[in-house]
């Protein structure tokens, strides 16, 4: 995940990216091995989504962005749910009954989230904001999506300065946690 343009083009290109990655778990067989991988690499995606979103566009929406305390706060607990649902499904095996019942909910979650997000957050952000300052924020997005964790912590602090504090050192425990475990988190 790091596409490049501004930060509503970057993002956005994230949400097709999810979306792919949801058609890919449901196009495989209930007990092939693929779904898991998959589903570690959706939840990786996810988060440094989420943790991206959390550091740089949130505190810009809150600021720039007509009624962005309302729209940052609203965003943020959807993140929570999401959040707390890819914890729920992180130890789950594929051919676990649960796993297709959480995939649903969070597929469901995310959808309704890109909407918002498209269709309502970024249009006002692009009215309220210069060019220069979506390029800076696509930047900035790219780059904590490379430091980012890869797994869900829900206990973790989601709003500035807390999240770029913690974030970077949660996330290379996370790529380290990877790497030994040989978990798939990208593409």
């Amino acid at each position: 995940m790091g596409h490049g343009g501004n930060v509503i083009v970057e993002l956005t290109a994230d949400h097709r990216e999810l979306e792919e990655l949801f058609a890919q778990i449901e196009a495989q067989p209930v007990d092939h091995p693929r779904r898991r991988e998959l589903a570690d690499r959706l939840t990786a995606e996810l988060v440094r989504h989420c943790v991206a979103e959390e550091m740089y566009l949130y505190p810009t929406v809150r600021k720039h962005v007509p009624h962005g305390a309302a729209l940052a706060d609203k965003e943020l607990a959807d993140h929570a749910k999401v959040e707390q649902m890819l914890k729920d499904l992180e130890d789950l095996r594929a051919d676990d009954p649960q796993f297709n019942d959480i995939v649903a909910k969070l597929k469901f979650e995310v959808a309704s989230h890109v909407r918002e997000e498209e269709h309502e957050l970024f249009p006002t952000l692009a009215e309220s904001s210069s060019s220069d300052k979506l390029d800076e924020l696509g930047r900035l997005v790219r780059r904590a999506k490379e430091l980012a964790p890869t797994r869900p912590h829900p206990s973790l602090p989601n709003t500035p300065p807390a999240n770029k504090l913690l974030a970077p050192g949660v996330g290379l425990v996370d790529r380290v946690r990877d790497l030994v475990s040989s978990r798939t988190t990208t593409g």
